[in-house]
């Protein structure tokens, strides 16, 4: 039943918002963050203004981004990935807002212009001075021959493109997602636990907006009682079945 109502919510929609978490990136093997027994229960994250402040710590976010401990290397997107690629393509949905770095949206076949990303991307690194954006593959090489990242050109600190704890939210992402969901007039969560302020505030205001509110997530929400669907089951199997009668 929970499948049919999805499947009738996404054929009525003209103007759908996909909202993503980590819950659709664990399908593809790369590991939960903040979950019982996720990435920050084993080791310490790092914060920005330390990032910033000292060398060695620099050293020590390098090497954890060159040796994987993240997961993101090698990934490939899943079913659920790919039925979120299908649905922008055929003009249900408009935008995706991701609270993901991987990349894995883009892979499946989004285009960049169509993925909001809230974390920013882990998939390469940009001075925080000049912005000028550095591939991983560059650095891993420097980082392996010196044991370090050398500054950039213009002597700016150079760091993964993703947005640390500490560091502030990306404001012209922030300004696109809170259009979009303006603009919807269906809101679908897809493997956030919504905890995670200010982003997690967009699905009620899109539900306080007129917009249906679908939840996919294996856990349950805070929000789940003002849902209009909610689905504790696996995203991929969830919109590959929602997608198969279309």
């Amino acid at each position: 039943m929970s499948i049919a109502t999805l499947r009738d919510l996404l054929n009525a929609s003209q103007r759908a918002v996909v909202f993503s978490g980590a819950g659709i990136s664990t399908e593809s093997g790369i590991p939960d963050f903040r979950s019982p027994g996720g990435v920050w229960t084993k080791m310490q994250p790092i914060y920005f203004q330390d990032f910033v402040s000292s060398e060695e710590v620099r050293k020590e976010a390098w090497r954890r981004r060159f040796s994987n401990t993240d997961g993101w290397n090698n990934a490939k997107p899943n079913r659920g990935h790919l039925a979120v690629a299908k649905l922008v393509e055929r003009g249900t949905v408009a935008s995706v807002i991701t609270q993901n770095v991987d990349n894995l949206h883009q892979i499946s076949g989004v285009s960049d212009e169509k993925v909001i990303e809230l974390h920013g991307n882990a998939t390469y690194a940009k001075c925080l001075r000049c912005l000028a954006r550095v591939e991983l593959s560059v650095l891993e090489e420097e980082f392996t021959e010196h044991g370090t990242v050398k500054p950039c050109k213009c002597g700016g600190i150079i760091k993964s493109a993703t947005i640390s704890f500490g560091q502030s939210m990306p404001e012209a992402q922030m300004r696109r997602a809170a259009v979009e969901t303006e603009l919807c007039d269906l809101f679908i969560v897809l493997g956030s636990s919504l905890t995670v302020f200010p982003a997690a505030d967009f699905p009620m205001h899109a539900k306080r907006r007129g917009a249906r509110l679908v939840i996919v997530n294996r856990d349950p929400t805070d929000i789940d009682e003002h849902a209009d669907l909610v689905i504790h089951d696996g995203i991929g199997d969830t919109l590959t079945a929602a997608l198969g009668a279309h």
